[in-house]
């Protein structure tokens, strides 16, 4: 078992969130937040936010929109009535490799966002999932710009420089303020 962390951090990467409990066993209803599924495999390890310590998984189970996940040392409801909310997490060490052109959440958030005129769009804030596809949403000089993650507007991202390079559709941008 290692160290944990406070919240979520470069060194940590989330892979679900706790929604709630479910049952009197123990059990959390977890979004997940990774397209790893065998992250919550029987005896993997995870770090619930803001505790010190690892937790085995002794049990997962898809369940509607959620993981039903069974964690070591969690037992009734008692138990994770207090953890709603909170991330489960991985230390990055153990990140899953990415295909070419494809990033984890968290690299991208920070990241300066111009055209490639040059001009500054704003930053990345945060990232949603939607069916069709991710929306980078960002915040700068127009307010809040939601960015489709589609090829014909992403030309490039450049973690090192940490800057991602856009093609304008008509339509995304509002008009900006005067």
């Amino acid at each position: 078992m290692g160290r944990g962390p406070a919240k979520p951090s470069s060194e940590f990467m989330v892979v679900g969130r706790i929604r709630a409990p479910h049952g009197v066993r123990g059990e959390l209803r977890v979004e997940v937040m990774t397209d790893f599924m065998e992250r919550f495999a029987p005896g993997s390890r995870l770090f619930v936010e803001r505790e010190e310590e690892s937790r085995q998984v002794e049990a997962a189970r898809p369940h509607k929109d959620v993981m039903l996940v069974k964690l070591e040392g969690l037992d009734r409801r008692s138990d994770v009535e207090t953890l709603r909310g909170r991330y489960l997490l991985v230390p990055r060490g153990e990140a899953m490799p990415l295909p070419p052109d494809e990033y984890y959440e968290d690299e991208l958030v920070g990241l300066r966002v111009e055209t490639a005129a040059g001009e500054w769009l704003g930053e990345v804030v945060e990232v949603w999932w939607t069916d069709a596809n991710e929306v980078y949403v960002l915040q700068g000089p127009y307010g809040e710009v939601l960015l489709p993650a589609i090829a014909d507007v992403v030309r490039e991202v450049d973690l090192e420089a940490r800057k991602m390079i856009v093609t304008l559709l008509p339509g995304l941008l509002p008009a900006k303020d005067e």
